[in-house]
């Protein structure tokens, strides 16, 4: 999922694709707490950090985070780290929004509903 909503972002579906520019399109993700994960990468996938302080390091499980009060974060990184770190990965990802339950404030856009199953080429049967 996150690897689809990374090429729309960054505009690699459309004939126009130019690397040096913004030519994507924004992405709203709803029900992001409702992600699963294949394998055991929900107890075994662990994120650590710094506090600053001696002896601060943290760990959390993804599952942990996916439980946690912003779920909504998992998709956001995941995404996140498929995009180039410069000034104009900062502005793509500008132009996506995570919600974790169904509701998003953005139905006067009209967004499209966009099916990752059907763009997925593993999802296809040979004949």
């Amino acid at each position: 999922m996150a690897s689809e909503i990374a090429k729309i972002l960054r505009g690699k579906h459309k004939p126009t694709f130019s690397p040096h520019v913004d030519c994507g399109d924004h992405v709203i993700v709803v029900n992001a707490e409702k992600v699963r994960l294949t394998g055991n990468k929900r107890d075994q996938e662990k994120f650590f950090w710094h506090t600053g302080w001696v002896g601060g390091i943290k760990e959390q499980t993804l599952g942990q985070r996916l439980d946690g009060s912003h779920p909504e974060r998992v998709v956001i990184k995941a995404v996140e780290r498929m995009i180039t770190r410069s000034p104009l990965g900062r502005d793509i990802m500008t132009k996506l929004k995570v919600y974790a339950g169904p509701d998003h404030p953005h139905e006067a856009q009209t967004p499209e509903v966009l099916d990752l199953a059907s763009r997925n080429p593993k999802n296809k049967r040979a004949a």
